[in-house]
């Protein structure tokens, strides 16, 4: 047990790091996933939830663990002087004649490492065995090769130890990972997939703001594109910078009425994005004035707090716990 503890100590500092990345990173990596989900589900989970905020600590942790510590100052390490590369695959035969079993924590390790991302795949992204130990192995490849590169160039010695034995160990650990995920699936099954093409009129707030950041990931790319198309013609012909930046303005806020009013009013309440995670924003069914009252309101509340008042969202997450519903759907 002692031995295990002192390998598992180089490893706080990593792992403490990846702890504090994770509040920073989380959003960025967990929404694509939680859309994918929708998209393929039709539903989320509260357990889906957390799953996949701890794959993303563990991302985190994984990074953290093979390329932390880094090198630092003038000399020394990957800076004046580098590691070669173990490319023996049957090196670990002479490390345990020579150290005996105090090499088996590290071979351990380096199985147990991979274990979640194989186990990931199986049970969070649902891929098959062949598919998942693939993915393994370019993971850790793609580990060694920033390792055995000093980090793909960025120092100018390799400053950890590219090994082929990794390699064979992490595969190894995500075929386990995906074979533990297997096992779990026949005693709890991961549920069957939704209908395809169904819709809910009863979205929860978690779906809605998914929905919403892949709108804005939408406006944001057609302002940019058109915008910038627009705005590169009227440089051409002499237009002045400040009349092109008004320019701009008005096709975000444009791009952004299409994609909240326009696209939901002609497809049933389905933006672009909820139409991806299976969602209307049309919680009941409205006609006529009521029906354009309820996308006006929408497109003030969202809009004002996208672009003018960014302190209005914890005041909306906070109606909405309270009333069940975002302020448009009382229309």
């Amino acid at each position: 047990m002692n031995l295990i503890r002192r390998f598992l100590s180089g490893y706080t500092d990593n792992f403490l790091m990846a702890l504090m990345l994770w509040p920073l990173a989380s959003v960025a990596l967990t929404l694509p996933i939680l859309a994918w989900v929708y998209h393929r589900d039709g539903r989320l989970r509260f357990g889906t939830v957390v799953s996949t905020y701890l794959a993303m600590l563990y991302v985190l942790g994984l990074g953290c663990f093979t390329l932390y510590p880094l090198p630092s100052g003038t000399s020394g390490l990957g800076i004046t002087y580098g590691v070669p590369w173990q490319l023996d695959p049957l090196a670990f035969v002479g490390d345990f004649r020579r150290e005996g079993v105090s090499t088996l924590p590290q071979i351990a390790f380096n199985v147990v490492l991979f274990m979640p991302l194989g186990f990931i795949a199986g049970r969070l992204l649902r891929w098959g065995f062949w598919r998942s130990v693939i993915v393994g192995l370019l993971a850790s490849l793609c580990i060694e090769a920033a390792q055995g590169t000093g980090l793909f160039g960025i120092y100018p010695y390799a400053y950890r130890t590219a090994d082929v034995d990794d390699l064979i160990y992490n595969t190894t650990g995500a075929a386990v990972g995906w074979l533990c995920a297997a096992a779990l699936a026949r005693a709890l099954p991961p549920g069957a997939l939704a209908e395809e093409g169904e819709v809910t009129h009863a979205p929860g707030f978690v779906r809605r703001c998914v929905a919403f950041w892949l709108d804005t990931l939408l406006v944001t790319l057609l302002s940019l594109v058109v915008g910038g198309a627009i705005a590169l013609a009227l440089a051409m012909l002499g237009v002045s910078e400040g009349v092109r930046a008004h320019v701009m303005d008005a096709v975000l806020y444009a791009a952004f009425v299409w994609v909240e009013l326009v696209a939901p009013w002609r497809h049933g309440g389905s933006t672009p994005g909820g139409a991806f995670v299976r969602m209307s924003c049309e919680t009941q069914e409205r006609t006529g004035g009521r029906r354009a009252a309820f996308y006006v309101l929408r497109v003030v509340v969202l809009g004002g707090a996208y672009f003018f008042f960014p302190l209005a969202w914890p005041i909306l997450a906070l109606f909405y716990l309270v009333v069940r519903a975002m302020p448009y759907d009382l229309v």
